[in-house]
């Protein structure tokens, strides 16, 4: 059984940033993804730099870029990170 998309949405602002979410569910959670979701959210400025991406790649876990800065991310639920995002892309933004 594959994976099945759940959400893929692209936003490109009119300065020219892009925010960007994909989300697969899993047919079943794994040992690294036991919540059962594949995900990546990234926003990123006009000339590609990426300035906050959120997701899981295999053999890091949950965990979130912030400029140059990697974290560990505490996922749980797919609401809180939407909202995760939605608050640091909001702060990306107002520090323009």
């Amino acid at each position: 059984m594959k994976a099945t998309l759940l959400r893929k949405k692209k936003i490109t602002y009119d300065d020219g940033c892009i925010a960007e979410i994909v989300v697969w569910e899993l047919p079943e959670p794994t040992s690294e993804r036991s919540h059962g979701y594949k995900y990546r959210l990234n926003y990123s400025a006009a000339d590609g730099v990426t300035l906050l991406r959120m997701d899981n790649e295999a053999g890091k876990g949950d965990h979130v870029h912030t400029g140059e800065i990697e974290l560990p991310y505490k996922f749980e639920s797919l609401e809180k990170l939407f909202h995760d995002f939605n608050e640091g892309v909001n702060k990306a933004r107002r520090r323009k």
